[in-house]
């Protein structure tokens, strides 16, 4: 799509020859005589560019770039001006001007700045876009799944979302603990502030203190300068602490601490530091019975635990499989460059009654794999791991092949060995150690083609 540049002048001579000028260089044109005109065509066309006199009938240009930039943040606009003025200058650029410049003695610089505002504008559109994909990833409406138990779960937390309460979210290993707590994030008046993210498990007692709370400078050999933690950091946003069940219990005090208060101490530091931050938590360990081992504690679990958001496992949301393949399948597809349009009916019916110890997580390691493996449009069940609990499927014959059935697994073997040569039917024999006529008869039989 062509760039389109509007421009807004009360001289109509100088309009036609500025149009004729920038229409040789590829652009659209669009021309109006006044600010209501010029608003009109804003909002009827997408345009990039306003080239604005600021001497206009109805207004005064270096005060309507206020109105143009709070409808377009994204348009650049330059100024034209019969008579330089100082003070007009500095007042158009601290309105959000691009540039200003002089009717006549800076013609030869329009062309050249026009490219430079196109420039601006290209960009500006490209940062707008990535946040717009960033917000939907990371809100609610970016959560798949239709199932009762998921719907349930999203309800619950959109209305927990907009309070400033504490939130525990529980279940196993891969069901997106840490998708819910950056949507519960965005759709919170703390949007605007970080979101940090710490997984509790990943650290010794002493690193995770320091992650947490940070240093001050000399607290211990290699601490040059003082350090922020991640509180400090997410000050005004959220903190997320992924398998909080993990966390030693001297460190659990001093997380107490900073819920009842909003204060703690950095490592090495005898003064206080304030922050205000929203705790949500995960875990996949059943934090009651921590509390009878006295491996957690219960203040502590009151605190964290306002409001509880249990996700279930994927195998209780069945109905959710298909929609969540098929992203996947697009996203990584996308990712690699291929062009995959659809998921085979036995992939999905395997899919489905498959145990999924590993949830979501593990779902989607096997779409990525499938679509390395795949060299067609559609995603067949041969591209599924030989160890992938299969079930049964049916033969030509109308038998039915466990995974584990010889078989069945030489099929499989046979379709990855096609896939790898990309059909060549001599390479796949030779790979094989097959003669070609066998090779010939085993894909009649198995109906491969």
């Amino acid at each position: 799509m062509n760039q389109h540049v509007l421009i807004i002048d009360d001289e109509e001579r100088l309009r036609t020859l500025l149009s004729k000028i920038i229409s040789l260089e590829g652009f659209e044109v669009t021309q109006a005589g006044d600010c209501k005109t010029g608003l009109n065509k804003l909002d009827l066309l997408n345009i990039d560019v306003i080239i604005c006199d600021v001497k206009l009938p109805d207004g005064n240009g270096v005060d309507f770039i206020k109105t143009i930039k709070a409808r377009y943040s994204y348009i650049e606009v330059i100024l034209l001006t019969a008579f330089g003025n100082i003070s007009d200058g500095v007042e158009a650029i601290k309105n959000g001007a691009f540039d200003y410049i002089i009717k006549g003695d800076d013609n030869n610089k329009i062309i050249p700045l026009l490219y430079k505002a196109l420039e601006k504008v290209s960009l500006t559109k490209r940062v707008l876009q990535l946040e717009k994909q960033l917000g939907n990833k990371y809100s609610f409406e970016g959560i798949i799944g239709q199932s009762k138990s998921i719907k349930k779960s999203i309800e619950t937390a959109q209305k927990v979302a907009i309070t400033d309460a504490s939130v525990l979210l529980t279940g196993e290993t891969g069901t997106g603990k840490e998708i819910f707590a950056q949507a519960i994030h965005t759709a919170s008046y703390r949007a605007r502030h970080n979101f940090i993210a710490i997984n509790c498990s990943a650290f010794s007692k002493d690193l995770l203190e320091n992650e947490l709370f940070g240093h001050k400078a000399g607290a211990f050999t290699g601490a040059i300068k003082e350090t922020k933690g991640i509180f400090e950091e997410a000050n005004g946003g959220s903190v997320f602490l992924d398998e909080i069940g993990e966390m030693p219990l001297d460190l659990q005090a001093k997380l107490l601490r900073v819920l009842e208060t909003g204060e703690f101490f950095k490592v090495g530091d005898s003064k206080l530091t304030k922050v205000n931050v929203r705790i949500i938590a995960a875990t996949n360990r059943d934090l009651k019975n921590e509390i009878i081992q006295n491996r957690f504690r219960e203040d502590l679990y009151y605190r964290i635990s306002v409001f509880q958001i249990e996700l279930a496992p994927l195998r209780q949301r069945t109905e959710d499989i298909e929609a969540l393949a098929y992203y996947f399948m697009k996203y990584f597809a996308l990712k690699m460059k291929k062009s995959i349009l659809s998921i085979s009916s036995e992939y999905l019916n395997s899919l489905k009654k498959h145990t999924w110890k590993g949830n979501i997580r593990e779902l989607k390691n096997i779409l990525e794999r499938s679509v390395i493996l795949t060299n067609s449009g559609i995603l067949e069940l041969e591209t599924l791991p030989d160890d992938f609990e299969q079930n049964q499927t049916i033969n030509s014959e109308g038998k039915s092949l466990s995974a584990f059935d010889l078989s069945s697994a030489e099929k499989i073997h046979i379709q990855k060995v096609l896939n790898y040569t990309k059909g060549n039917k001599t390479e796949t024999a030779k790979l094989l150690n097959i003669a070609l006529t066998t090779l010939y008869r085993k894909l009649e039989e198995y109906k491969i083609s």
